[in-house]
């Protein structure tokens, strides 16, 4: 799925090769990797998980244990930091001892702190596990009487440097031992001569040493140095020499040399090669994903780069690779598909190893995503690209990743650490890949919770696959909230460079049709009304048809299914020619004759049909000031429900903000001329509105109240001054 054979064969050939199409390479990508685990960060266990290659170098190392001389006891280190797989190469040391059959016995230091608890539970831990054999019952009741003698080591009073006085200090200890617990010595002697007489030395494994504080590394290390005497036992101590020998400095006295004096024989783990560990990388991400039924869309020709450039420099050890696969199996889940698979992958990498980074991303939504404006002479606000030197700041000696992480995900940002611009014009595409490089799906990584915008992107998307299926397409717009409706219809734009001749027909009837369920509000002082998002979109899908004959032809089939006199006008005025609403997408004479056409509908139109009209208002004044001299005149039904629709399609608002203030101030309006125009003269509307008034039709309140005001002859300020 991730294409991972051709992007190693783009690795092999070094990081700035690049191939021009997976097929090429894709029959020669080598064999995949053991798969890593997904679920969590743990060592291997046996030579079959072996990854790395590393059973041969455990093998020789527990030979070379096997080799020394135990007879006074040994100290025997694995060293390498932290993530490098010190645990997993013990395992397989463990292997091959205990196939040796040498006993291996474990003792966990995290389990206890400070001296006295340390001691006390080592001896109990060694003995427990002793006793559990048949053979090394013996030996583990006489460890068990000897570490009685211990019970009290907290108290034991290392005076000065501990290091130096090391010797001293475990004579000191003795003496006082021997004081307060009779026959220790003796007990010591039979514990020696016990373990002398044992044909394989027992190997106590003390693993992730320096994962303790600094004062527990040092009791670790006192606690072998004090039992490290005893013969055939030997001590195998798993740790980061850097952590350890830091812990151990005292008073101008390095660590090593300390260390030096505690370890017989250490091995340092080699570095992972960058082959090994790229292979790992891949199959951990593939383990990751395997199960997960919706990943995300997949870029594979930005995923070579991405991988380079942002990932592969933070991931360093297979802790890494584990800790990686472990957050991406979650996180890809968890997002369903809404994220590019790619964008996802390269910002959970900067989660994991980066967290200071992403701490700041949410903070720098707005630089990372806003597009550069081409307004002559406007300024940008200097916080977008303070925002992005922040950022990048943040990241310390992984700048370079940062900015990678910018260049390839976050195209709007260039501009702020170079000079390629990107405009709104991108966002579409942008939002339709699901790339963070939209703010709404940035966000939606960051939150994981869609906002309103892009709840709506996801409708719409299952609504432009149906979009050719008109009966489909209605049932789903018509089953979404009303008040999302038109956030739906106006994501679908997002497809225009899609649009077919298939969608034309099927996607005006439903999006035309859909008005009467769309509420009517404005969203803004500026905002046009849903009729504008509506016709923006039909627009758009009639263009697509390319042909005036076709877009005719479409025209006549979509003009039936209309079910309001005004959507038919509506669709008229998108094809036609009117002034200031017409695109001219068929021939003047095809659009004259749909226009005749409709007013002839209207003047035929039963009483009923009339004022059930969305917009009456708007209609009927079309009819009558476009009507030819050789058209019937127009008639109004004397109706009061005719004489409502009328009033309720004349009532509006008007907007206004004042300067400095974000509160909107409405104020309803009734456009009282159109209304004159539609039935004459003021005399005859005066005697429409009283028959209303007296008829049993239910009157909204409101509108009752605004039209009493007109009658009583209140006029808005900007009427009286146009009449002037």
């Amino acid at each position: 799925m991730l294409g991972l054979g051709w992007l190693k064969r783009i690795l092999s050939l070094g990081s700035s090769v690049k191939a021009s199409s997976p097929d090429e390479v894709e029959s020669e990508s080598p064999p995949e990797a053991p798969a890593v685990s997904v679920t969590a960060d743990n060592p291997i266990s046996s030579p079959d998980a072996d990854a790395l290659n590393r059973t041969k170098m455990a093998s020789a190392f527990a030979e070379q244990i096997q080799n020394m001389d135990a007879r006074h006891g040994l100290v025997v280190g694995v060293l390498g930091p932290w993530g490098s797989g010190k645990t997993s190469f013990v395992n397989l040391t463990r292997h091959h001892l205990v196939g040796s059959g040498i006993p291996v016995l474990d003792f966990n230091p995290w389990m206890f702190s400070g001296a006295d608890q340390l001691v006390q539970s080592f001896f109990i831990e060694l003995t427990a596990q002793l006793k559990l054999r048949p053979d090394l019952k013996e030996i583990g009741e006489k460890i068990e009487e000897y570490g009685e003698a211990f019970s009290g080591l907290g108290w034991l009073p290392f005076v000065g440097t501990w290091i130096e006085g090391g010797h001293k200090a475990v004579v000191a200890a003795s003496k006082l031992l021997q004081s307060r617990k009779e026959g220790a010595g003796s007990r010591h002697a039979k514990v020696t001569k016990a373990l002398s007489n044992i044909p394989k030395p027992i190997v106590v494994v003390l693993d992730d040493i320096d994962r303790l504080t600094t004062a527990e590394i040092r009791d670790v290390f006192k606690l072998v140095r004090l039992t490290a005497n005893f013969p055939n036992i030997i001590y195998l101590l798993a740790f980061d020499r850097a952590r350890v020998e830091q812990a151990l400095g005292e008073h101008g006295i390095p660590g090593r040399d300390y260390l030096e004096k505690i370890l017989q024989i250490g091995i340092d783990l080699p570095a992972v090669p960058f082959d090994v560990l790229n292979s790992q990388i891949f199959a951990g991400i593939e383990g990751a994903l395997s199960g997960i039924e919706n990943k995300g869309a997949f870029d594979e020709t930005l995923w070579p780069d991405v991988f380079m450039e942002v990932i592969r420099p933070l991931i360093r050890n297979m802790r890494d690779v584990r800790r990686y696969g472990a957050a991406i199996h979650g996180t890809v889940k968890e997002l369903g598909g809404g994220v590019a698979l790619v964008d996802c992958l390269a910002l959970e990498a900067v989660r994991i190893f980066l967290p200071d980074v992403f701490t700041k991303l949410h903070q720098s939504i707005a630089g990372l995503t806003t597009t550069s404006k081409h307004t002559y002479g406007e300024r940008e606000p200097e916080y977008l690209k303070e925002q992005i030197v922040a950022l990048i700041g943040s990241a310390g000696e992984q700048q370079n990743v940062i900015r990678n992480l910018i260049i390839r995900l976050f195209p709007a940002a260039q501009r702020h650490i170079g000079n390629t611009h990107f405009g709104a014009a991108w966002k579409n595409g942008w939002l339709k890949e699901r790339k963070v490089a939209h703010e709404d799906i940035l966000r939606f990584y960051l939150e994981r919770v869609a906002g309103e915008k892009l709840q709506a992107y996801t409708c719409a998307e299952v609504a432009w696959s149906i979009l050719a299926d008109q009966n489909s397409f209605d049932a789903y717009m018509r089953s979404l909230p009303p008040n999302q409706l038109r956030d739906v219809i106006s994501m679908l734009e997002v497809y225009e460079e899609s649009y077919a001749q298939e969608h034309a027909v099927s996607g005006s009837i439903v999006l035309l049709n859909l008005q009467q369920i769309i509420p009517n509000v404005q969203l803004s002082i500026y905002d046009f009304g849903p009729q504008m998002t509506v016709t923006r979109v039909v627009y758009r899908l009639l263009k697509a048809l390319k042909e005036p004959s076709e877009i005719e032809a479409a025209t006549q089939q979509i003009l039936p299914q209309l079910q309001q006199l005004s959507y038919k006008l509506a669709l008229i005025n998108i094809i036609g020619y009117r002034e200031k609403v017409g695109n001219q997408l068929v021939s003047e004479d095809a659009a004259g004759k749909f226009e005749q056409e409709w007013r002839a509908e209207v003047r035929a139109a039963s009483a009923e049909r009339l004022s059930q009209e969305a917009d009456l208002l708007t209609t009927l004044l079309t009819v009558i000031g476009e009507s030819s001299a050789d058209e019937p005149k127009l008639s109004i039904p004397d109706k009061p429900t005719i004489t409502l629709s009328l009033l309720k399609s004349a009532k509006s608002e008007t907007r206004s903000q004042p300067m400095g203030s974000r509160a909107v101030t409405r104020t309803p309006r009734l456009y009282w001329d159109g209304l004159v125009k539609v039935f004459g003269n003021e005399e005859v509307l005066h005697e429409r509105i009283a028959s209303l008034m007296q008829s049993s039709v239910d009157i909204d309140q409101d509108l009752r109240d605004l039209v009493e005001k007109y009658l009583s002859g209140w006029r808005p300020k900007e009427f009286l001054d146009s009449h002037d």
